[in-house]
């Protein structure tokens, strides 16, 4: 039996209500999988291996295929480099000191190292990781179609992504030389509180 309070709702909003509570389920299971950095990495990359064998296999949809591996690139740097980037704030410092403001600047710190500046990322882990899953998820559905099948030359394209990858990873490495960063954590942790 249908209450009152359904009768009295429209079709659109009967699909409002839908959309939302889709959302709420798909939200908390994004929320369950937050904890779970290696679990979700894994299932990552075995979507990816389905989704090469899909391409080796059926040996078509490289177009597909190069433009995920670009994709997966560009979230790859963005992962890499730091949320504010030090050769734009330098080149802020040397614009405003020819505008003649570099007395307005403010004090603290006095010099660059005196503070501890720990490395945010302008791709958070978790946006990468998300970010990643849903192109390979899409990407995969796109092998389904025959329209994304243009055929080309493939060698071409997997030389000229490696070509892509070594020069933007060699540009990327210079600047995290240059500016004394590391994006990862190394080393041994430090507890405190402990023996």
């Amino acid at each position: 039996m249908m209450s009152s309070s359904d009768m009295d709702q429209t079709p659109v909003q009967n699909l409002q209500s839908q959309f939302s509570r889709v959302q709420r389920q798909y939200q908390q299971l994004l929320d369950r999988w937050t904890p779970h950095t290696l679990n979700r990495w894994l299932a990552t990359l075995g979507i990816l291996v389905v989704f090469f064998l899909r391409i080796v296999l059926s040996q078509g949809w490289y177009i597909i295929c190069y433009a995920h591996a670009i994709y997966l690139l560009n979230l790859l740097l963005a992962f890499l480099q730091p949320k504010f980037d030090p050769s734009l704030q330098e080149d802020l410092l040397a614009d405003d000191a020819e505008e003649g403001g570099g007395d307005s600047m403010s004090p603290l710190p006095s010099a660059r190292d005196d503070e501890f500046r720990p490395f945010v990322r302008r791709l958070p882990e978790w946006q990468f990781w998300l970010s990643a899953t849903r192109a390979t998820i899409i990407a995969l559905l796109c092998t389904m179609s025959e329209i994304f099948d243009v055929p080309v030359y493939w060698p071409i394209l997997v030389v000229y992504f490696f070509v892509l990858f070594a020069l933007t990873m060699r540009r990327q490495i210079q600047h995290m030389i240059k500016y004394k960063y590391v994006p990862f954590d190394i080393g041994r942790k430090t507890r405190y509180g402990g023996k």
